[in-house]
């Protein structure tokens, strides 16, 4: 099978920002060659069309490279969007670009800085790893309040229908929810939990999640989305 004609995608399964840009893929239908990468071991030619050396990476046909996850999500989508994730209402757009915003920053500080603490020791002052942790999980739970507070009125972020928020963020919802899920089962969050389960018993986030062994220049092509067991 001649694959060449074939965007090529370096992804790590569990990075949040690798989980969206496969969810916008997937769900465009579109086929991609997947390479799977471990991040202590990166491939060269990851490294030559994408310095910085983060995954998801995206090379088009034309050379192209993609660099950025919602850069590659925005691009599938304008591909192909069967399932109507990216909102046709510019009000929505907009308030879907703040969502992403608040979770791409504030958000994304705090998990990190709650999951990871050892990162961060010249910030801890006086804080014990364990208070500084806990300090940033309270700072990026108020980004996750107002999530609930959308989610009490309605069953997705923008209304009635998932939409490319929903995609973008719930990976990194997971990431925050599973650095103590005890922790998280017990805040007062009962939309947000029903939503963030709904998704992780999804069959779109099944089909994002198989596991592939890590790539290796002499290795067959990997075609992603993988192709349905029924």
């Amino acid at each position: 099978m001649t694959t060449t004609h074939l965007p090529l995608l370096y992804s790590f399964r569990r990075c949040p920002y690798a989980m969206r840009a496969r969810l916008a893929l997937a769900a465009s239908g579109l086929t991609v060659q997947l390479r799977e990468i471990v991040l202590r071991n990166k491939p060269d030619h990851m490294l030559q069309i994408s310095p910085k050396g983060t995954v998801p990476v995206l090379l088009l046909p034309d050379q192209t490279v993609i660099e950025e996850s919602l850069d590659i999500m925005y691009w599938a989508l304008e591909q192909a969007d069967p399932q109507q994730l990216f909102p046709r209402d510019e009000a929505q757009q907009a308030t879907m670009r703040e969502l992403i915003a608040a979770n791409d920053g504030p958000f994304k500080r705090g998990l990190d800085r709650y999951k990871y603490p050892p990162r961060y020791t010249e910030e801890h002052g006086e804080l014990s790893p364990e208070q500084f942790a806990a300090h940033h999980r309270d700072a990026a739970a108020q980004v996750l309040v107002q999530l609930e507070q959308r989610l009490a009125e309605q069953p997705y972020l923008l209304g009635d229908q998932i939409t490319m928020a929903d995609l973008a963020i719930a990976p990194f919802v997971r990431q925050y929810a599973h650095t103590d899920l005890t922790w998280f089962k017990a805040q007062p969050w009962p939309h947000l939990l029903a939503w963030l389960q709904q998704f992780l018993d999804s069959t779109r986030f099944a089909q994002i999640m198989h596991k592939y062994t890590p790539w290796q220049p002499e290795d067959e092509v990997v075609l992603f989305p993988p192709k349905s067991s029924d």
